[in-house]
């Protein structure tokens, strides 16, 4: 059985890589310009709320 990656799981993984949140917001931003469907197929992936994903979104435009 393979264990999902969470959202704090990602967090996690990019505060370890040394990413504050400015960083992580631009990683959301070029995401959401370069690959919207894949922004938002990988935020449903998390199992985000589509409220927070909404926000994310906004956020990321």
């Amino acid at each position: 059985m393979q264990n999902k990656v969470s959202k704090d799981d990602w967090v996690a993984m990019f505060r370890d890589s040394g990413m504050d949140d400015d960083a992580m917001k631009n990683w959301h931003r070029l995401f959401e310009t370069r690959h919207p469907e894949g922004h938002g197929a990988f935020l449903e992936w998390l199992g985000i709320s589509q409220e927070e994903i909404a926000k994310i979104r906004a956020q990321s435009k």
